[in-house]
C-alpha cells in the first residue's frame, strides 16, 4: 500500500534544494562521454566536430526551452513523458516512457562496467564483482531520502565542473604562451586535411554519438518535482542549462584541438589526458582517472534516479505494474530502484559475457532512441501550444519562429537518421533504434486493445 504521505502534493521534508537542482542539471550532462568518449567523435570528424557539438547543443537548448514552457504553462504533471501523453495520447506516452527507461538502463549497465574497469587498477577484484558493488552502493544512496541523492550528485558534479574550468583555464594560458613552448594553433586545427577532413556527412552521422554524451539535461526537470518550488526551478533550469552545457563542451573540445593536432587523438583514450600531457601537466593520467571515476559514479547515480522515477510514473499511469509506484517512508520508490538496478546489472553482465552480441545489440537499440524521444517532446510542444492558443491561453509560450523552428528540428533529426543509414558504422544503430521504437509502440497498441 502506498504511504499516505507520498500521495500528498506537498514536497517531502527531505526534498532536493535549489543548489541540488542546478548542479544536477549541469553535472548530470557532463560525464565520461565528454572526458573519454569525445575522442571517438574527434577522430571521426576532425575539427568539424565543433559543428556537431554546436548542432547538438542547439538541439538541447531548443528541447529544454520547449519543455520548460510546457511545464511552466501546465505545472505539476510530472516528467516530460506526461506532457507527451497529454499531447499525443497514451500510446506515445507509453512509448516515450519505456524508451527513455530503456535508454538509461543501458547507460546504467555501461557505466557500471566502465567504473569497474577504472577501479580494477586499484582494487584486485573481478570486473563483474566490482560492477555489482558499484550498483549496490549507488542503490543504497538512492534508497535514502532524495536530499541524500542530491547531495551526492552535487559534489560529484562539482568535481567535474571544476575540472573542466581548470582545464580550459590551463589550456588558454598554454595557447597564449603564458607557460610552455609556442603552440601552432592554426596548424593543429587546419593543417591535417582542413576543417572537414572526412566530409560533411561524417558530421551528421556522429551527432547521435555526441547527443549520447550531452544527454541528461531533462533529468533536472524530473528532479525539480522533488524540490520546494518545482515550477520556478524548472523555469530557471530550462532557460540556461542548454547554453551553459554547450559552452562547456565547445570550449573544452576547442582547447583540445588547439593544444594538440587532432590526428593524435586516439579513440578510447581521453583527449584531455593527451592535451594535458602535451602541456606538461604532472600526473595528468591519474588526475583524469579520478575525474572520470567521479563522472561515472555521477552518471550511475543519475541513471538509477531517473530510471526509478520514470518507472514509478509509468506505474502510476497504468503502463507498468502498479506495485512499482509504491514509496517508502523516505519518499523514495525503492522497488522501482531495485528493478532498475537489476536490469542495469543484467546489461553490465551482458557486456562481460557477450560483448559482441547481446551487449552490442543493446547499445545499437538504445543509441538513437533519444532522438526519437526528443522528437516526441518537440511535437508535443507544437500540439500543446496550438491547443493553448486556441483556448486563448498561449501567453506563456514565447519560443520564436513557432512552429517553423519545431518542424525544422524534426526535419534535422530525420536527416541525421538518413546520414546514419549511409554510414556503415552507424547504420545498425539507426535501424535498431527505430526498430526498438516501433517495438514499444506495438506493445502500447496491444496494451490499449486489451484495455
Amino acid at each position: 500500500m502506498v504511504d499516505q504521505d507520498s500521495t500528498q502534493p506537498t514536497t517531502p521534508p527531505a526534498g532536493l534544494r535549489n543548489r541540488h537542482i542546478a548542479m544536477i542539471a549541469l553535472g548530470g550532462i557532463i560525464g565520461a562521454g565528454l572526458f573519454v568518449g569525445s575522442s571517438a567523435a574527434i577522430a571521426a570528424t576532425g575539427p568539424a566536430v565543433l559543428l556537431a557539438f554546436l548542432a547538438v547543443g542547439f538541439l538541447v537548448i531548443l528541447v529544454m526551452r520547449m519543455l520548460g514552457e510546457m511545464v511552466t504553462a501546465d505545472p505539476g504533471r510530472g516528467s516530460f513523458v506526461e506532457y507527451i501523453r497529454a499531447a499525443h495520447g497514451d500510446r506515445l506516452g507509453f512509448t516515450a516512457g519505456w524508451l527513455y527507461w530503456f535508454f538509461w538502463v543501458v547507460v546504467l549497465g555501461s557505466e557500471a562496467i566502465a567504473g569497474a574497469l577504472l577501479l580494477q587498477d586499484w582494487i584486485a577484484m573481478p570486473v563483474w564483482l566490482l560492477s555489482i558493488v558499484l550498483i549496490v552502493l549507488l542503490k543504497l544512496v538512492n534508497f535514502a531520502a532524495p536530499r541524500v541523492f542530491g547531495e551526492c550528485e552535487f559534489w560529484l558534479s562539482m568535481i567535474k565542473v571544476i575540472s573542466i574550468v581548470a582545464f580550459i583555464g590551463a589550456a588558454l594560458l598554454y595557447v597564449f604562451h603564458v607557460f610552455g613552448p609556442g603552440v601552432p594553433v592554426r596548424e593543429n586545427v587546419l593543417g591535417h586535411g582542413g576543417f572537414f577532413p572526412h566530409g560533411a556527412v561524417a558530421v551528421l552521422s556522429i551527432i547521435p554519438t555526441i547527443l549520447f554524451t550531452m544527454m541528461g539535461s531533462e533529468i533536472a526537470t524530473v528532479a525539480a518535482a522533488e524540490s520546494p518550488e518545482p515550477g520556478k526551478n524548472v523555469a530557471r533550469v530550462t532557460r540556461s542549462i542548454g547554453t551553459r552545457v554547450t559552452l562547456f563542451y565547445l570550449a573544452s573540445v576547442a582547447m583540445i584541438l588547439m593544444v594538440v593536432p587532432w590526428p593524435s587523438i586516439i579513440p578510447g583514450r581521453s583527449p584531455f589526458v593527451t592535451a594535458m600531457d602535451a602541456m606538461g601537466v604532472p600526473g595528468a593520467g591519474l588526475l583524469m582517472r579520478i575525474v572520470v571515476l567521479s563522472a561515472v559514479l555521477s552518471c550511475l547515480n543519475s541513471s538509477m534516479y531517473i530510471t526509478s522515477r520514470i518507472l514509478t510514473e509509468l506505474a502510476g499511469g497504468g503502463d507498468a505494474p502498479g506495485i512499482l509506484a509504491r514509496k517508502s517512508h523516505t519518499h523514495t520508490p525503492r522497488l522501482a530502484i531495485t528493478v532498475s538496478s537489476v536490469a542495469g546489472t543484467l546489461v553490465a553482465f551482458s557486456s562481460i559475457l557477450a560483448p559482441n552480441t547481446i551487449f552490442a545489440f543493446l547499445l545499437s537499440c538504445s543509441g538513437g532512441v533519444i532522438l526519437v524521444v526528443y522528437c516526441l517532446i518537440v511535437s508535443a510542444y507544437v500540439q500543446t501550444r496550438k491547443r493553448a492558443e486556441q483556448a486563448g491561453q498561449g501567453d506563456g509560450f514565447n519560443l520564436p519562429l513557432f512552429p517553423f523552428c519545431n518542424y525544422a528540428t524534426l526535419l534535422a533529426v530525420a536527416f541525421v537518421f538518413i546520414a546514419m543509414m549511409f554510414n556503415p558504422a552507424e547504420r545498425m544503430t539507426a535501424i535498431a533504434s527505430l526498430g526498438t521504437s516501433v517495438f514499444f509502440f506495438v506493445l502500447a497498441s496491444l496494451k490499449n486493445k486489451r484495455a
